[in-house]
């Protein structure tokens, strides 16, 4: 930039030093060096952006899920392909009567709960035998109202996830003992895909918002680049300081500069978000298997409960304290199972309940850290206190829970050398006490 200095230059106001002319364009030229670098920083985000969301798109296109959008008069406007592969390939389905693709007595039942819905404009579940090429597939289907802009019913969306194979394992689970242990380890895996499943539009929108903010913080730096661009043009051409303050003054240029380092701030903020998402959502799938690693429960605590909540379907108050971190040895992945399990249960005794809350804290007794989960939801009754964390046992309608997941999560604590256990609730709801030893007593 100093081969740029006329220090000849008759227009020039006498008063303005060669000195003070050097140093405005070293400032410029700083600025100019910056600019390239925060360029360069910003296209190594957006490759990291593109890379967290083709993983994005992977993980929602592996979702067997179906999918069917009904107008108001009962007919199917839209389906997914899964539905489709599922009613049977060749199939036109579209404008028949939705109620025409289930089972005959079935289909006062889905007639019933589209009125439902319509009458209660919420959510309702229920499960219904899909008439298939090959006989029958029973759904676990949910059903929500589509409002059009009067706040109207103007139509249904139906998801539904397929019974038929999970049914089919847990026959052979009763004709096999010798095969019990293989197919609990692939229970486990089909309990995290059905949690990650349920989290995964929590995640799209919680990744959007940042994502939004990058891109629009982007665009401004783009603007600004130009600004930019359009003034060294100048400077390189040789312009007269006059007319270099001209243009200065024209693109508004110390205030640009302002903007940009505001700019890159937030893009950096917005990438720095999608990172952190994209870090939990990694940490949530781990299967946790490998080698026992120091952790802190308050984290992983805190980590699986947001999952849980970013899925639910009704708001329910979580309550987190006291949260004290407390260092343990164990399989953090297996451990983040464990507390979605409880959490994800308390959620669901709490559905349909207008002020439910669950409460969660972490504290250390002696050498042990211990993690209470409690609702204030219907509770457990005493005569099942036994039974709560026997294999297959559920008290959730068919279809809706695999009765494993206590189970599951008794083995996998005794594993870690804790306990799980049903606590006694004076004030009614359901408690639920993991604890696990702590780094010094392991």
């Amino acid at each position: 930039m100093a081969s740029l200095i006329n220090t000849s230059n008759p227009d020039r106001p006498a008063h303005f030093s060669d000195d003070a002319w050097v140093e405005v364009l070293s400032a410029m030229d700083r600025t100019y060096a910056d600019l390239v670098g925060y360029q360069e920083q910003l296209e190594r985000k957006n490759a990291e952006l593109e890379e967290m969301r083709t993983f994005l798109t992977a993980i929602l296109s592996s979702v067997s899920d179906v999918l069917i959008v009904v107008d108001r008069s009962g007919r199917i406007a839209r389906i997914s392909d899964s539905f489709a592969q599922l009613a049977g390939p060749g199939r036109s389905l579209l404008e028949e009567p939705l109620a025409q693709m289930f089972a005959e007595d079935d289909k006062s039942v889905v007639l019933a709960m589209l009125q439902i819905v319509q009458d209660r404009r919420r959510t309702s579940s229920f499960e219904a035998n899909l008439l298939t090429d090959g006989g029958t597939e029973p759904l676990d289907i949910s059903i929500a109202p589509r409002l059009d802009d009067r706040g109207r019913v103007d139509g249904f969306v139906l998801t539904g996830r397929p019974l038929g194979a999970l049914r089919t394992a847990y026959a052979e689970l009763s004709r096999s003992h010798d095969s019990l242990k293989t197919a609990q380890a692939q229970l486990v895996r089909t309990e995290k895909l059905a949690s990650l499943g349920r989290l995964l539009a929590g995640v799209a929108h919680e990744l959007n918002n940042p994502i939004s903010f990058v891109y629009a913080n982007t665009h401004a730096m783009e603007r600004y680049a130009g600004k930019f661009e359009a003034y060294f043009a100048r400077v390189q051409e040789g312009a007269s300081r006059d007319e270099l303050m001209q243009l200065r003054r024209d693109l508004r240029l110390d205030r640009e500069v302002a903007n940009l380092r505001d700019a890159i701030n937030g893009a950096r903020d917005g990438a720095e978000r999608v990172r952190d998402i994209v870090e939990d959502l990694r940490r949530l799938s781990s299967d946790g298997s490998g080698q026992m690693v120091v952790f802190d429960l308050a984290e992983t605590v805190r980590i699986a409960a947001s999952w849980v909540s970013r899925g639910m379907k009704q708001s329910v108050a979580m309550q987190m304290e006291p949260l004290t971190p407390v260092q343990v040895l164990g399989r953090a992945g297996h451990i983040q199972q464990v507390v979605m399990n409880l959490v994800q249960n308390a959620v669901d005794a709490l559905e349909g309940q207008a002020d439910g809350l669950i409460r969660l804290s972490v504290e250390r007794c002696g050498d042990r850290a211990v993690l209470t989960v409690a609702d204030n939801g219907p509770g457990v009754p005493a005569d099942l206190g036994t039974a709560i964390f026997d294999p297959f046992f559920t008290t959730k309608p068919v279809g809706r829970g695999t009765g494993l997941g206590l189970s599951i999560s008794h083995k996998i604590t005794e594993e870690h050398g804790g306990t799980l256990t049903l606590c006694d609730t004076p004030d009614g709801g359901a408690c639920f006490r993991l604890s696990l030893p702590t780094e010094d007593e392991g």
